[in-house]
C-alpha cells in the first residue's frame, strides 16, 4: 500500500482485494470484505452470458434492485449484461463506482444492498474478487449487469475471516449497476485561481504531481487554509462519502514532496467527512464540489501533531493540492 496509506489515513482506505492485505480496512459496502489469500488460490471459471436458470432482476437503474432466485442454480459463472450503458468503458485499473445488490442464492439470504444502505461501491475492478471483477471490467458507464457467482468467484473469496454468514460452498447472486468510472490518470482541467499572497504557489502540470513552492520568509499559518485553484461543476462532497482523488503533499518546513497519488499507481479512494483521514482533509474537501482543484494548507493540530511519520517530521505544518474526481 502507498506510503501515504500509512501516514495521511487514519484508517486505511477501502481496497477490495482478491487477496488478503492483512489491513483492517472499512468496507462501505459488506459484500466486499476482505477475503483470505488461501481463498484467492481457488480456480476460478470462465464466464458464460447465460444459464439455464437466471434470476429475475427487477429495479430502476442505479436507485433499487430486486433479484428473485428459485431453484437450484448451476455450476455455471454467468456474467449477463441485462442493459448497456453509453458511457466510457470500465478498464482494470479505472476506478468503477456502482451500485450493488448481492443475495446468497444457496440460503435466500440478501448479503449486502448498496442501493438500501446508500453506500455505493468504489474501487478497481484489478484489486476485486473474481465475480465483481468481470461485471465491471469491459462493461461501459449505464450498464446494469447480472451475475452468479458460483463459490470459487465469490463465496470461497469471501467466507474466511467474514462475518457475512457466508459459507464457502454457497452460490452468490449480484445485480450491478455501473454508475460512473474514473482513469487512475484523471486530472482537473481549468484555468486555475489565484493563490492569495502568503500561501504557497501551484503548478498542476498534466499527469505529474503539483510543483509546489513555499512563499520565502512566509510564516506558516496556525489555522486551516483552504483555496479552491479550479471550481468544479459536480455535486458537493458529502461527509460519509468516498472520493477517488489525486494528491500532492509538501511539508512547509522545507517545500519537499514527501508523497504523491502520481508516483505510485495513480488516483487514490478514501472515505471522508469521518474521522478516517487527517482532521484537515476532512475539513478541508467536505462541501467542495467534484471536479475541484483545491489546496489545503494544514496546520499540525489538524494533521499529525507531534507525531512524525515517514518522510514528515513531528509538528509539519502539510501542504496539499487535491483534485477531486468523484464522490459517492
Amino acid at each position: 500500500m502507498r506510503r501515504l496509506a500509512a501516514a495521511l489515513l487514519i484508517v486505511p482506505a477501502l481496497l477490495l482485494t482478491s487477496c488478503s492485505s492483512g489491513s483492517k480496512a472499512k468496507s462501505a459496502d459488506a459484500a466486499t470484505s476482505s477475503p483470505s489469500a488461501s481463498a484467492a488460490a481457488t480456480a476460478v471459471p470462465k464466464s458464460v452470458d447465460s444459464a439455464a436458470n437466471m434470476p429475475v432482476v427487477g429495479g430502476t437503474f442505479a436507485k433499487s434492485a430486486t433479484l428473485t432466485v428459485k431453484g437450484k442454480p448451476g455450476s455455471e459463472f454467468v456474467v449477463h449484461t441485462v442493459t448497456e450503458g453509453t458511457g466510457a468503458t470500465v478498464g482494470a485499473d479505472d476506478y468503477a463506482v456502482a451500485d450493488v445488490l448481492v443475495k446468497d442464492w444457496t440460503s435466500g439470504k440478501t448479503v449486502s444492498d448498496s442501493y438500501a444502505n446508500k453506500s455505493p461501491l468504489v474501487s478497481k475492478p484489478s484489486t476485486m474478487i473474481a465475480s465483481l471483477k468481470e461485471a465491471l471490467q469491459g462493461h461501459k458507464v449505464g450498464s446494469r449487469v447480472v451475475v452468479i457467482a458460483p463459490p470459487a468467484t465469490a463465496a470461497a473469496q469471501l467466507s474466511s475471516g467474514s462475518t457475512l454468514g457466508i459459507k464457502a460452498t454457497d452460490t452468490l447472486a449480484m445485480v450491478v449497476d455501473i454508475t460512473a468510472t474514473v482513469p487512475s490518470d484523471g486530472q482537473v482541467t481549468g484555468a486555475q485561481a489565484a493563490v492569495p499572497a502568503g500561501l504557497p504557489a501551484v503548478e498542476s502540470p498534466a499527469k505529474q504531481p503539483a510543483k509546489i513552492t513555499i512563499p520565502k520568509g512566509a510564516k506558516a499559518p496556525t489555522d486551516l487554509k483552504t483555496v479552491v485553484l479550479v471550481k468544479g461543476n459536480g455535486p458537493k462532497v458529502e461527509a460519509g462519502q468516498t472520493i477517488v482523488a489525486q494528491y500532492t503533499g509538501v511539508t512547509w518546513a522545507d517545500g519537499k514532496t514527501f508523497d504523491s497519488s502520481w508516483k505510485h499507481s495513480g488516483a487514490f479512494s478514501t472515505p471522508i467527512g469521518t474521522g478516517q483521514v487527517i482532521s484537515g482533509w476532512d475539513k478541508g474537501l467536505v462541501g467542495q464540489t467534484v471536479g475541484s482543484r483545491v489546496e489545503l494548507v494544514i496546520p499540525p493540530s489538524l494533521g499529525y501533531k507531534d507525531q512524525a511519520q515517514q518522510g514528515i517530521p513531528a509538528n509539519s505544518t502539510l501542504v496539499f493540492v487535491i483534485d477531486i474526481l468523484a464522490a459517492a
